[in-house]
């Protein structure tokens, strides 16, 4: 059984090529597969270890440069990534809006065992910020599909559907979070009041809430040859 491990943290990085630098070693060294993008924002990514004292190694380096993980474990029975990857890009995810920090300004957070209570008011808009693709997959009853194929699309589907005197209560959500943080700052800045987003993504979801009490339907797809995930995370 592989441990896969889907992190990220948005905070400072002053040397983002010496940090990637740093992590491709480490990542040799553990024999660590998977993907994780460094840039001046933060870090992202999804990785995988055959054992656990190797995940540990990698997380523990990763640690010492932040103070805080959004971190969610599970696992694979087969080896989830052929290689790894360390890239150091502009942003830990694009989005193309430079002036939003969300370090800075975001959305209130709703933990998995609030989150059906908070969906369940039709005062609420309700938005998967993915793509179309992951939409088609899975997602949360009510739903808006934001009709994108790439999250810099984003900002689009705000100035043509959503209007902050009109929807007054937003709640959107992602696979882990992370697109989250900078959809709601984004939206924060457009002058909407009232934006939720769950915290620790559709995957917290699926790992906390039981199945008979879950809002989700269908899968949902993860970046990996796993392809989608189900309640408890099951492959």
């Amino acid at each position: 059984m592989w441990s896969v491990a889907a992190l990220y943290r948005f905070q400072a990085v002053s040397d983002p090529e010496g940090l990637a630098a740093a992590l491709r070693i480490a990542c040799d060294e553990n024999a660590i597969c998977g993907t994780l993008i460094v840039a001046r924002e933060g870090i992202n990514g999804t990785i995988a270890a055959a054992g656990d004292v190797q995940m540990e190694n990698i997380l523990n380096l990763i640690r010492v440069h932040f103070d805080a993980l959004e971190l969610k474990a599970s696992g694979a029975a087969e080896k989830p990534f052929q290689r790894m990857k360390v890239k150091v890009k502009p942003e830990i995810v694009t989005m193309r809006t430079p002036h939003i920090d969300p370090t800075k300004n975001v959305g209130t957070y709703v933990d998995a065992k609030d989150w059906n209570e908070l969906i369940a008011d039709p005062d609420v808009v309700i938005i998967d910020t993915r793509n179309s693709f992951e939409f088609e997959k899975g997602t949360f009853e009510r739903a808006i599909d934001p009709g994108t194929a790439a999250f810099k699309e984003f900002p689009d589907f705000v100035e043509t559907a959503l209007d902050p005197k009109k929807h007054k209560k937003i709640a959107m959500f992602c696979t882990g979070g992370i697109r989250c943080e900078k959809a709601s700052s984004y939206m924060i800045a457009k002058g909407f009041e009232q934006v939720y987003h769950l915290k620790g993504g559709i995957l917290k979801y699926l790992e906390e809430v039981p199945e008979d009490q879950s809002k989700w339907q269908g899968r949902c797809f993860v970046f990996d040859e796993r392809e989608t995930l189900g309640h408890g995370l099951a492959e």
